[in-house]
Order: C-alpha cells, then sequence, then structure tokens
C-alpha cells in the first residue's frame, strides 16, 4: 500500500526495483525491496526482514547500477500511537543487484542503539562517498569514505534530524562531491559534507523529496506539503505552486452567488473559493478568475460560515484553535473553548481533548447555536463569548490509547494521536433538541433533550475503536441518521456505513457493492431526494439510490483519490478530496430522476437544471439506449419557436467553424450533441445564433459568431435522437444580485439582435462580393472578349471597393488589425460586445453609434445594389450575347 522509492536501472529500463514500505497498520508481507526484470509485469522480493519492517529508501551507485543501498524502517501505527523504531530498521548494501545483501547497520561509526528511519545517498561525484541520516538516540548524518565499510558522524544539527518519522531524506549533489541536501521542515544545504547547513526557501515548507538533474545541478524538483516546485538556479527561486493538490479535510459551502466553497488545507490556510466563475463565457467551470481567500483557523480545521451573516466564518485548527473571522473587514478573533495551549503531551495530561480536526457545527434549527467538541461537546450561543459543556465523557477513554505518541526514538505529540475525542456531532435538522455524537474511539451517543441526558447508541456489530468520522442526520426522518467508520489505522480497511431510522436503537450494516478495500470518511443523505445517499471513501465516491442497501461508483472523471467529505448545495454535490482539492458535480438532478424506466427507454431527456445568465449554462443531459445515428437539440422560446439547433452527426462531428480556422484566440468550438449510448450532456450557451462569418474573418475584440444571451424567462428543451423525440422545460434566470428589469433586457436584446443582423448583412454582402468576382473572373476568361474583360473588371473593382469597406481584407493572423485599421464589419461586431457587457439596457451612446453605423451600412447597401443593378446587369448581357451563362447576384439578404 506504501511505496517509498522506484528505481530504474539507468542501462536497462526493464529492470526496476521497489522499496516498499507495505503498511505501517499491522503485520503485512507487502514489505522490503522488490525487483522486476520485464517491465514490472512481474516481481521478485529480494530485500525483507520481517512483517514489521519495510523498506523505505534505495538509491544505486550512479556509477554501477549493480550496487544498490537500502534501508528497512521498523514502524508501527495506530490510530493513537506512533512506534518509530526497532530491531527491523537497518541498513543493508548490494553489489549484485540485488541478489545477496549486507547489512551494514552496525559498521563502524554508525549507531550502536536503536535504529529508526534511515535515509542514504551515493554521490555522483565519488561512489565511495556515501550519505545517511540515521534515526537514533545518537543519531544524524553520516559520512562514509570507503563505500559504507565505516563511518563518521558529521552533524546532529536538530534542524536536520527532527520528527525524524516525517522527513529523513538526504540526497547528494550531482556535480560537487561535498553538497548535500537533506529535506524537513526547511530544505538544507550543506556545502561541506554535512558539517554546516543553510537554509533555502522553496515555495513552501516541510519538505520530502528532490531530484538533481544529473547533468544539471542547478535544475531540481522539491516536493513539499504544498506541492511540488521547480528551480533552475541551484534553488535561489522556485516555480509558485498553482495546481490543485490542496489535502482537505472537510467541504463547507456559502450562501453567497455563486456559492464559496471552502475548507482547511492540510500544512497550508483555510481557503475559500468561488464555485464557479461568473460570466457567461468560455471560462465556465475552468476556475478562471475565481477568487480564493482564507478564513481564520488553520491546516486541520473544519470551516463553517455563520448561517446569519455570509461573511463571517468560523474555522478550527490543531491545538484547539477556533477562530472567528469577519469576511467584511479582515477582523479575526480567538474563541478557544480552553486556550491553554499544550503541545507534545499525551492525552491522559489534558483536561480536554482537542483531535487534529475537530467539529465546529451550527444547529440548522437554530442558527445561533454553535457546537464544538472534544471529549465534551460545547455549546455556544453568543459567537463564542463562552461556552457550555453540555454533555459528559462521550468517548471510550481508555487508558491505553491516551498515552504517549511516539518512540522508542523519537516522540511526535502534534494532535493526530490526540485520542479519546468526539469526533463527528451532526445536530438535528428537525429537533433542536436531537444531537448525535460520534466518537474516534467507536461510540456514538444521541440526545433528545438538548444535552441533558445521552444514550449510548452504538451499533451492536461495531469493532472496537471503529472511527466514527461522520454522522449525518436525515434531512428527512427525525429518526433517522448516517453513520460513516473507519479502522484503516487497525490494519481493517473495511467500509463502515450504517443507516439507522429510528433514533439509534438499531443499526443496519449497509456497505453492498463498495469494494472490500474501500473503507469510507462520509456517507450523508441528498436533501431532496429521500434514500439518495452519497458516500466518499479512500478511492472515491459512491452513490445509493435505494437508502445504502445498493451502492454503486460516482467515480465518472474522478481521479482515484481520498473523498474526504462531501455536501450536497442545491443541485450541485460538491467533494474534498485530500490531494486533488475540490470537485463539483453539478445538476445532481439527474440522479434524482433516476428510475428504472429511464434505461428501459430508447430516449430519456432529463428535466434541466435552472440556467443563470451571467454564469450558469443549460444542461442538457439525455440517456440513450443505444447509439445513435443522429441527435438534434432545439432550444424553443416560450412560444414555441425554435430559437436554436444544434446536430450532433459524423458529418457535423468533423466540421470545424470558419473563426476557428482563422484566430489563433478563438473560442473552442461547442461539440455537438452526442449520440453514445448511456447519458449524454450537452450544454447551451444560452446564446441565440451568431451572426454569419466567412471564411478566414479576422476581428479585433469581437465575436461575431456569438448571438446575443438570452432573455431570462421560459423555453423548451426538444432532444431528438433518430425518430425519437422528447422534451422538457427550461428556466433560465437573471442572477438575483442583478437589479435590472426585463424590459431593460429586452431592450439589451432588441438592440443586440439588430447589431447581429447588422453584421450578418455585412458578410453575407463580403460572401456575395467574392462569389460575384470569382464568377465574373471565370466567365471573362471562358468568353476571350475585351468588351466582357473590360465590363468584368469595371464590376469587379467597383465590388472590391466596397468589400474593402465592409471588411479590412489584409487582417490575415489575429493581431493584424493592430496594423490594418478595421472597418465596418468589425466595428458593428465589436459595438455588440459593448452592449452586451454585464446585464444592463444599452446607453444612449450604444444607441448613438448604433444609428451612425446603420447610417454608414445603408450607403454601402445602396452602392452594393446599384453595382448589382446596372454594372452586373451590363456584364450578364454582354455574356448572354456569347451564350454564356450569367453571374449569379447571389441570394438576397434576409438583413436587408
Amino acid at each position: 500500500q506504501t511505496v517509498a522509492r522506484i528505481r530504474i536501472d539507468p542501462k536497462n529500463p526493464d529492470i526496476v526495483y521497489v522499496a516498499a514500505l507495505g503498511h505501517p497498520y499491522g503485520p503485512n508481507s507487502e514489505r522490503g525491496v522488490f525487483r522486476s526484470r520485464d517491465g514490472g509485469k512481474t516481481w521478485k522480493k529480494i530485500l525483507y526482514r520481517d512483517d514489521h519492517s519495510g523498506a523505505i529508501d534505495l538509491c544505486f551507485d550512479p556509477h554501477n547500477s549493480k550496487v544498490l543501498f537500502a534501508s528497512l524502517w521498523d514502524v508501527y501505527r495506530t490510530p493513537w500511537l506512533l512506534n518509530d523504531g526497532g530491531p527491523g530498521s537497518g541498513l543493508f548494501k548490494s553489489t549484485d543487484a540485488g541478489e545477496h545483501w549486507t547489512e551494514i547497520t552496525r559498521n563502524s561509526g554508525l549507531p550502536q542503539g536503536i535504529i529508526g528511519k534511515i535515509g542514504v545517498a551515493v554521490s555522483p561525484v565519488d561512489s565511495r562517498r556515501v550519505y545517511a541520516i540515521v534515526e537514533a538516540a545518537d543519531g544524524g548524518i553520516f559520512r562514509s569514505d570507503d563505500a559504507g565499510a565505516t563511518w563518521t558522524l558529521v552533524s546532529q544539527d536538530h534542524r536536520a534530524t527532527q520528527r525524524a518519522f516525517y522527513y529523513s531524506r538526504i540526497y547528494a549533489d550531482t556535480k560537487e562531491k561535498d553538497t548535500i541536501y537533506v529535506m524537513n521542515v526547511a530544505f538544507l544545504k550543506s556545502t561541506d559534507a554535512g558539517k554546516t547547513f543553510k537554509i533555502i526557501r522553496p515555495s513552501h515548507g516541510d519538505n520530502h523529496d528532490l531530484w538533481i538533474d544529473p547533468n544539471d545541478n542547478q535544475r531540481m524538483i522539491n516536493s513539499n506539503d504544498g506541492g511540488g516546485n521547480v528551480s533552475v538556479d541551484g534553488g535561489a527561486t522556485w516555480t509558485a505552486q498553482t495546481f490543485p493538490t490542496a489535502q482537505l479535510y472537510h467541504v463547507s459551502v456559502t450562501k453567497d452567488i455563486p456559492y464559496q466553497v471552502c475548507g482547511a488545507q492540510q500544512d497550508n490556510t483555510t481557503v475559500c473559493v468561488q464555485s464557479e466563475p461568473t460570466g457567461p463565457g468560455p471560462q465556465r467551470r475552468t476556475g478562471m478568475f475565481a477568487p480564493l481567500y482564507a478564513v481564520g483557523g488553520g491546516e486541520s480545521g473544519y470551516v463553517t460560515p455563520d448561517p446569519n451573516d455570509p461573511n463571517i466564518f468560523y474555522a478550527g485548527s490543531q491545538g484547539a484553535l477556533i477562530t472567528r473571522f469577519d469576511r467584511s473587514s479582515g477582523a479575526i478573533r480567538d474563541i478557544q473553548v480552553y486556550p491553554l495551549f499544550f503541545s507534545g503531551m499525551p492525552a491522559s495530561a489534558l483536561k480536554e481533548r482537542w483531535q487534529w480536526t475537530f467539529p465546529i457545527v451550527f444547529a440548522p434549527t437554530d442558527p445561533k447555536v454553535l457546537y464544538t467538541s472534544s471529549q465534551h461537546l460545547w455549546k455556544t450561543t453568543n459567537q463564542g463569548q463562552s461556552w457550555e459543556a453540555i454533555s459528559p465523557d462521550l468517548t471510550r477513554a481508555d487508558p491505553k490509547t491516551l498515552g504517549d505518541s511516539g518512540g522508542p526514538i523519537t516522540k511526535d505529540q502534534n494532535g493526530p494521536e490526540i485520542y479519546g475525542t468526539i469526533f463527528t456531532v451532526a445536530p438535528s435538522l428537525q429537533d433542536a433538541n436531537t444531537i448525535w455524537t460520534g466518537s474516534d474511539d467507536g461510540l456514538a451517543f444521541i440526545t433528545r433533550d438538548g444535552g441533558k441526558h445521552w444514550t449510548n447508541i452504538t451499533p451492536k456489530d461495531f469493532p472496537e475503536f471503529n472511527r466514527i468520522s461522520m454522522i449525518d442526520a436525515s434531512p428527512h426522518d427525525p429518526a433517522g441518521a448516517l453513520l460513516a467508520a473507519k479502522r484503516y489505522q487497525l490494519d481493517d480497511r473495511k467500509p463502515y456505513i450504517y443507516r439507522t431510522r429510528d433514533f439509534g436503537q438499531s443499526w443496519t450494516k449497509i456497505v453492498n457493492g463498495i469494494p472490500d478495500n474501500d473503507y469510507v470518511h462520509v456517507a450523508r443523505e441528498d436533501p431532496r431526494h429521500p434514500g439518495l445517499l452519497y458516500a466518499g471513501t479512500e478511492h472515491g465516491i459512491y452513490v445509493s439510490f435505494d437508502d445504502g442497501d445498493n451502492w454503486q461508483s460516482l467515480r465518472l472523471n474522478l481521479p482515484d483519490t481520498q473523498v474526504s467529505d462531501l455536501v450536497v448545495n442545491g443541485d450541485d454535490l460538491v467533494i474534498a478530496t485530500h490531494g486533488r482539492s475540490f470537485w463539483v458535480l453539478d445538476n445532481l438532478d439527474i440522479l434524482r430522476q433516476m428510475q428504472p424506466s429511464v434505461s428501459a427507454s430508447l430516449l430519456h431527456v432529463f428535466q434541466p437544471d435552472e440556467a443563470v445568465r451571467s454564469f450558469r449554462l443549460a444542461d442538457i443531459d439525455y440517456y440513450l439506449q443505444k447509439p445513435a445515428d443522429k441527435v438534434t437539440v432545439d432550444i424553443l422560446d416560450d412560444s414555441g419557436k425554435v430559437v436554436r439547433t444544434f446536430v450532433g452527426s459524423p458529418a457535423e462531428e468533423k466540421k470545424k467553424p470558419a473563426e476557428e480556422e482563422a484566430s489563433e484566440f478563438a473560442a473552442p468550438r461547442t461539440p455537438p450533441p452526442g449520440r453514445k449510448a448511456g447519458t449524454n450532456r450537452f450544454t447551451w450557451d444560452l446564446r441565440y445564433p451568431g451572426a454569419t462569418v466567412f471564411e478566414g474573418e479576422v476581428l479585433w475584440s469581437a465575436r461575431a459568431e456569438q448571438g446575443p444571451l438570452a432573455l431570462p424567462g421560459h423555453y423548451q428543451v426538444r432532444v431528438t435522437a433518430d425518430t425519437q423525440s422528447q422534451t422538457q422545460p427550461l428556466t433560465v434566470k437573471l442572477d438575483p444580485r442583478e437589479h435590472v428589469t426585463q424590459a431593460q433586457l429586452q431592450d439589451q436584446f432588441d438592440l443586440a439582435s439588430k447589431v447581429r443582423d447588422q453584421v450578418s448583412e455585412c458578410d453575407e454582402m463580403v460572401i456575395r462580393i467574392r462569389a460575384i468576382n470569382q464568377e465574373a473572373k471565370d466567365r471573362a476568361t471562358k468568353a476571350n472578349d475585351p468588351a466582357i474583360a473590360s465590363a468584368g473588371a469595371s464590376l469587379r473593382d467597383k465590388l472590391s471597393t466596397l468589400e474593402e469597406e465592409i471588411y479590412q481584407i489584409r487582417n490575415r493572423a489575429n493581431e493584424d488589425p493592430l496594423n490594418f485599421p478595421i472597418k465596418l464589419n468589425n466595428q458593428i461586431a465589436a459595438l455588440a460586445r459593448t452592449i452586451e457587457t454585464g446585464d444592463n439596457p444599452p446607453t444612449e451612446q450604444d444607441y448613438e453609434v448604433f444609428r451612425l453605423l446603420t447610417a454608414r451600412l445603408e450607403a454601402i447597401r445602396a452602392k452594393f445594389k446599384q453595382a448589382l443593378g446596372a454594372d452586373l446587369a451590363h456584364l450578364n448581357e454582354l455574356l448572354e450575347s456569347h451564350k454564356i451563362p450569367a453571374v449569379s447576384a447571389g441570394p438576397t439578404s434576409d438583413h436587408q
């Protein structure tokens, strides 16, 4: 389950070595060093000590890949204990590609007592120079100048050796023999073979791994608790960590529009981020421009928005920290229940036992009431000015689980091992006096009188010390709840979800469909649809349509990742992952509408979620029993008029629009409706049809192909798959933050539509001019008559002059308009962008410019008609005399 190192033979990529720790939660044989000689198809265990010691580091001699050094680590962990070090730890060397190993743990100069974690590195400059960082009572950094035969202690700098279980990584520079790096809280560098160190400052702290380019020691990649970062100047500067690898403990949402998604990031700040960007453009769902901010608290806690005030947040962190943060002013207040700081102490020494991540929960029935928990349940009604304990100790509090964590070499009492705490609190959504609690040591309690009396409701078949990670009080049934628990730290990876319908008097285990090795972090019920359940596990997310009797995967495009928490907000399922940041699955109505009849239908169109003009497009979901040859999606207005049609067919799927070919910065083409069997999603961008465009058209600061934005109101969606058709209603809403009338939006829509039509007229004239000119040229060539050639040239000159008034023909690339002045069609198209910026009525200036451009268009239109009426007629008379087909004037524009 835990692979510490992968090493590939530089001379033969089919030879691969793996240092496997196995897992530290119990005896297991998947430990030691493994080798593959066929690129990973088969493996052989080549170094093994026992079932409680695994391999933690592995390195080659860069000059001889048959020489390997490996370290084994004797480590054992439970929810309340970390036992780091023992007889299984050791340092080993092989000179025959792992066929045989020699233990060198006790070689001259190395510690002789109990050994813990070891990191090892061979210098690429000198194969005889080996470095090791050894956890021991007399440990530190050691150097060998004879390939590991003898060693010298060179440093016991605590900056390099502190919290050995979490760090203990050492690296040799690829060009400098005496330069080494040690990963710890700080990124440490020594240029005197480990005697002294200086700090290098990457983008984040808590450093765990390093790669140094074998050919350029200035180029390195570092990984730390903030993610990965790259340096190309030996660590002087580093790239930013702007990719989504946040390790989140919980998730909450605000009442903002769009709502904010909040949580606490491991070894980082709390964070709230906008769930989706505003604006109807192509940036939707990409996270672009979404604001991000911290809200107090710290790395490991809950973030709980105040239901009464969207600017107030309560957030926690290790060490019992609770803060009240005001987003409007930035003011923050520490409101700890019992602010006696603790660190390095066992749980038994604490008056109040505060877990690394402890609950902070508002009462749904009374938003002035806030709960938090140690081994007691605490309540405040005055924003943390004072707290009242409303329960006795609701944990098992077994003395064997409350002692020191760490040892026998290094203790580590940092919060995760504080045990015997209330780990989850779930106030009833219907009854202010009913509160459910679950402890990390496996006890569930309920009160139905506001905390005066408590009843132990732990499931009867509940394994001992089964951490109750989440209780979800039913949003539909006052007597109902879900309980999720996990025992992976006790060598039990099975899923545990229980359901009660009688206030916990009886429980039913409901895990059918979840694999035996996929333990559960959270289970919740859909607040709108009774019996629709969601479960977040170590490897993803599951859904149940029958109140938990059966589960199936809901991972879809979600990576294999721990889902630590989830919340349903309206039609969205929002999840926190531990390593992949926040994710949102929108339009849960598909799941709410899922019935056996759906899969029995040739075509089923789901009721679409409401769309919002400023930021939420219209997702149209439909089910096909079998693949379709052609799928058509029609958008109809409230009168039944078709306003937009999209076609999915093999021919349409091969098309690229003209504007995408012409512009480097054109928005990606909207994919056509899907035709595959199963569920398909098509997204309408809420736009009416755009203007006519021609091949190669380049416009500056304008998108002619983008039509006016649909007005708020009622629409219909009609999906036709081959011979089957079905219609569903669709509502487009105004952003509730906007203060604009329907009449004002109608004015905006009407003017934008007129502008769109004028762009179409311009572009259609260009298309007709080019077609006429080409025909006139071809006819003149065929006739070989000077009179026809002269008449054709005269017509082409007039039309080409008109074309250049309409469009800047020298624009061939996206930024050519900075060199060649734009013409009429570009100015009209750019006016559309101005008119449709935001939900607003047109300005007087918009109308003024529209009138100006209209007059210019009318003048060009008149010239065009004159050319077609006289010059083209004259040319066609000459052609007719030679019995040559006339030049077509092309279709008359609908916009004239």
